[in-house]
């Protein structure tokens, strides 16, 4: 893989997150919005929680950025106020993509960091937009629970319409 094809993939990752908050989530009544669900991190506000943070964790680590403290849900039960706090990170997201190059891929991003220290980082790029497939799939899932009728989001579908 090169940069591009990243940029490609991570384009797919916010693509389709903004489809499923615009066609699915916005449109839900806020009940079902902050369900407490005994599946993952709850209710379809805390999965989109956790995916902002978990996004904006890693790449403010690529940034070199202090980490912040997470998000807490119950913080977020004005729905303009959690997109615009996702519209924020995916902006800061592009902004490090757009500067990504191919030598840059097969860097240790992390070289003090205990844990991460070995990652390599095209497997940290991937890692972010596979845990947004995840957890996509996850809120899928919960939207199917509450009675949505849902769409997949296999990225092979994104591909052909954009090759």
């Amino acid at each position: 893989m090169n940069a591009d094809a990243f940029r490609h993939f991570y384009n797919y990752h916010f693509g389709m997150n903004r489809y499923i908050w615009n066609t699915f989530i916005m449109p839900l009544p806020q009940e079902q919005y902050v369900q407490e669900v005994a599946y993952s991190v709850g209710s379809v506000r805390n999965q989109v929680v956790h995916m902002a943070n978990v996004d904006e964790t890693w790449f403010r680590q690529l940034h070199n950025l202090d980490f912040i403290n997470w998000r807490e849900p119950s913080a977020f039960d004005d729905r303009d106020k959690l997109r615009a706090e996702w519209d924020q990170i995916e902006q800061m997201m592009r902004g490090y993509l757009a500067d990504l190059r191919d030598d840059m891929l097969f860097t240790k991003p992390f070289p003090d960091h205990d844990e991460d220290k070995d990652l390599i980082l095209w497997q940290v790029l991937l890692h972010v937009v596979n845990h947004g497939t995840d957890h996509r799939a996850q809120l899928l899932r919960l939207l199917n629970d509450l009675g949505v009728k849902t769409v997949p989001q296999d990225y092979v579908f994104y591909a052909y319409d954009h090759p």
